[in-house]
């Protein structure tokens, strides 16, 4: 394969747009480099899972040449998806890197759109929680009949507006266990 059959086929990834900029989604990556080599191998290693934690390394080539490896970490608890998905998408991720590496969907970014969104929704999990939703989970709380000072205890917080975005989400996702929690305690 020459260069120029690397870009040809860089021609044919459609890109999904994220703030402004073009990213190269994994699936497109991996029909690239099927149109160049297909006969090349994509090959997936799982090096850690501890503790809602894993660690995977990818490696693309064709024969016996490495074009490109990655390797991507992904946290169970960081997204709704990643709750039921993280080791997938945790390869995908690899995956994605490896075949960047190689060259395939890189005109504007390494990065995937799979992983620059991943990295998005964390960032936001992760803000401080609004005000607006401090006063909603505080309603939500009284109507429960749960002291605002259970939840601070459980999450290791002061007040509730140190709860970020995410542990908000996860609090309202899970009142009635929380609230059995308390009622057993009290």
């Amino acid at each position: 394969m020459t260069f120029k059959d690397l870009q040809e086929a860089n021609k044919q990834i459609q890109t999904t747009d994220i703030k402004g900029k073009q990213y190269a989604e994994v699936n497109q990556r991996i029909k690239a480099f099927r149109m160049c080599y297909p006969e090349g191998f994509i090959k997936t290693e799982l090096l850690a899972d501890a503790d809602g934690v894993c660690l995977m390394r990818a490696e693309v080539g064709f024969g016996d040449r490495i074009l490109g490896t990655g390797t991507a970490y992904e946290k169970e608890s960081s997204s709704y998806i990643n709750k039921t998905s993280y080791i997938e998408n945790c390869e995908t991720s690899a995956v994605g890197r490896a075949l960047g590496m190689a060259g395939f969907g890189i005109d504007t970014s390494v990065a995937s759109f799979e992983e620059v969104s991943n990295a998005i929704a964390q960032q936001e999990a992760d803000k401080k929680i609004s005000a607006t939703h401090a006063k909603a989970l505080v309603n939500l709380l009284a109507e429960e009949g749960i002291p605002a000072s259970y939840v601070c205890e459980g999450y290791k917080v002061k007040t509730l507006a140190d709860l970020t975005e995410g542990q908000h989400l996860q609090i309202a996702q899970n009142i009635k266990k929380i609230k059995k929690s308390y009622e057993s305690k009290a």
